[in-house]
């Protein structure tokens, strides 16, 4: 935590960095004494696919010493079938905990990260996930993962035994004073508060807090909530006593944060991470093990915390309204867990002078990491981050390059990411873009808001490549049910069959690898599998300038696979292998410029 005042130092992050502090935490550490560390960090996957590409990446960190060794690192992959939600994600790694430490987990802090999604909204996160997202921060770079290590470093050291749960997505800045620590050791549910404008709540948890408990004054308090509400409308937030009135300024104001100015504004108080004590923990693993399978999807926020409170009712177990997929027996699993939870205390950890950032989406991504955003200031994330960069490019300090090679030549547009990509001498990024994973080493004009992120794939030939190349803004989440409808899909602004037909291609219900009649871009099969990494870059290149051309561009003698596919075919060690020699020319290159320097200073 910071002093008020500065920007908040993240504490286990390379002191080299402006804006960041005690560089030993989250890196290598094994020297730490008990109670210091996490004793296990619980990463969540989607599927046994997705496990197996979290366990080659933790392992590939451990050897390097970028993670502390002390720590039990464990991936737990959601069962086969229908899909659980990270409520059901959460009971499962309990069972896993328990099945894989036996009786020694009930003395255990367990970090647990939700990291199992496919990230549709930011793809170039969803072959390795985005708990392993890199930021421009860092020699070697930082990712999400050291960044929560880091961010969550003294929480162990004043938490009794039990499960702090977040998500992999989101980062929480905080300031309090030098002798405040935020402690986790009563039992039933602990969160953390974040004061939001009222815009925000109606996408986050609300907390009703019980205004004898709390005066909002001061860096941290401790107050117990009335009653959570789960992404309730402004009226709503009203009538429930919800919103309060702030006269102050906090020192981490920022669009969307509380008390932009100094006169009164109103807000409400936003859920990030909560804890439970282990005996809460215990009770919801019983719950688990009595129902065998879920068979439906639940929210870790909506469907635990709603139950908790003396305010709470159990009319949202009927409220469906903010649900993905409607599964027939989720209005019952819901009030069996209200049963269970009910009467149990939820106690909160108000933060007055913090902020909560989410980076789950393309715009999210690429503002944070190249505008002038205030996460980039209090985190001190870099334009040009562990690359090799002609010094034409690092006049720019709206952009992001990380661990990259880029070739004396090539230009990249303000407002654009480059991730883990060498990109050649020929090569033009437009305005906010992102490239990610690619090899381009031809002549190109890459538009502007493009969106392109290379994928290793397991084929029977052996180790193939193919490009997704999407329009930053598109939906990759939206789908509809039948052909005749397709047309309301847009792929970089135009309608889906305006594109097939530029590329040569049928719309019919083979064109989609969906079993389940979901028809959208997430499964639309429509880039080339190619032998090579760059090639497959200029094909689906071409693809895209087909379509800004409406120029045709026949694709329908390759073989063909949607994103849902890449990730099912995806091959992990490829990518890493890629992602590797990068690395290792970037150390190359670094131990060069410190024996020149060496040389021509002595």
């Amino acid at each position: 935590p910071a002093m008020a005042g500065t920007p908040p130092t993240v504490p286990g992050c390379p002191s080299v960095q402006p804006g960041l502090g005690h560089c030993q935490g989250s890196r290598g550490s094994s020297a730490a004494r008990p109670g210091e560390l996490w004793d296990a960090v619980v990463l969540t996957a989607a599927d046994a696919a997705q496990a197996g590409a979290f366990r080659e990446q933790l392992a590939e960190k451990l050897r390097r010493e970028q993670l502390p060794r002390a720590v039990r690192y464990l991936v737990c992959a959601d069962p086969p079938g229908p899909r659980i939600g990270n409520g059901g994600s959460t009971l499962h790694a309990l069972r896993c905990l328990e099945e894989q430490y036996g009786d020694q987990w009930t003395s255990f802090t367990v970090l647990l990260i939700h990291s199992g999604g496919y990230s549709q909204r930011l793809p170039n996160a969803s072959a390795l996930g985005k708990i392993f997202t890199a930021l421009p921060l860092g020699e070697p770079l930082y990712q999400m993962l050291e960044l929560k290590l880091s961010m969550y470093i003294d929480f162990p050291r004043h938490m009794k035994p039990g499960v702090l749960v977040t998500c992999s997505d989101d980062i929480e800045l905080y300031s309090t004073g030098v002798t405040e620590a935020i402690t986790f050791d009563k039992p039933g549910f602990t969160a953390l508060a974040h004061p939001s404008d009222l815009a925000v709540g109606t996408t986050h948890g609300v907390f009703v807090l019980d205004p004898s408990s709390f005066s909002g004054k001061g860096g941290l308090e401790y107050g117990s909530c009335y009653r959570f509400l789960h992404k309730p409308d402004v009226e709503t937030m009203h009538q429930s006593g919800a919103v309060c009135v702030r006269r102050d300024r906090p020192q981490l104001s920022s669009p969307g944060s509380c008390g932009d100015s100094a006169v009164a504004s109103e807000c409400v108080y936003t859920d990030s991470v909560f804890y439970m004590d282990h005996s809460t923990a215990q009770q919801l693993l019983h719950f688990y093990k009595q129902m065998g399978t879920l068979g439906c999807e639940i929210d870790a926020y909506g469907d635990f915390l709603q139950a908790l409170g003396p305010g709470a009712t159990p009319d949202y177990t009927k409220n469906t309204r903010n649900v993905s997929k409607e599964d027939s027996g989720l209005v019952a699993v819901r009030q069996q867990l209200y049963s269970l939870l009910q009467g149990t205390a939820l106690n909160v950890i108000v933060l007055n002078n913090s902020q909560f950032y989410h980076i789950g989406t393309t715009q999210e991504y690429l503002f944070h990491f190249t505008a002038e955003s205030k996460l980039r200031f209090e985190l001190g994330l870099q334009p040009v981050a562990f690359s090799i960069c002609p010094d034409s490019a690092r006049t720019l300090d709206q952009l992001s390059i990380i661990q990259s090679i880029l070739e004396p030549g090539c230009v990249i547009g303000p407002g654009s990411v480059i991730e883990y990509s060498r990109i050649g001498p020929e090569v033009s990024v437009g305005k906010g873009s992102i490239v990610s994973g690619s090899y381009i080493n031809f002549s190109v004009d890459i538009p502007s808001e493009c969106f392109l992120s290379s994928v290793s794939v397991k084929m029977a030939d052996g180790v193939e490549y193919v490009t997704m190349v999407f329009g930053v803004g598109d939906d990759l989440k939206k789908s509809v049910k039948s052909l005749s409808d397709i047309h309301s899909l847009r792929f970089f602004g135009a309608s889906l069959p305006e594109c097939l037909d530029l590329w040569s291609l049928e719309a019919s219900d083979q064109l989609f690898s969906s079993e389940d009649t979901r028809l959208g871009l997430w499964t639309a099969r429509i880039f080339p599998v190619c032998s090579t990494l760059s090639e497959s870059v200029r094909m689906s290149l071409n693809m895209l300038n087909s379509v800004q051309h409406k120029s045709a561009f026949k694709v329908s003698g390759f073989q063909l696979l949607s994103v849902e596919e890449m990730l099912t075919y995806k091959d992990v060690e490829d990518m890493l292998q890629f992602r590797k020699q990068i690395y290792d020319e970037i150390c190359l290159q670094r131990q060069k410029e410190k024996s020149d320097y060496r040389m021509n200073g002595t």
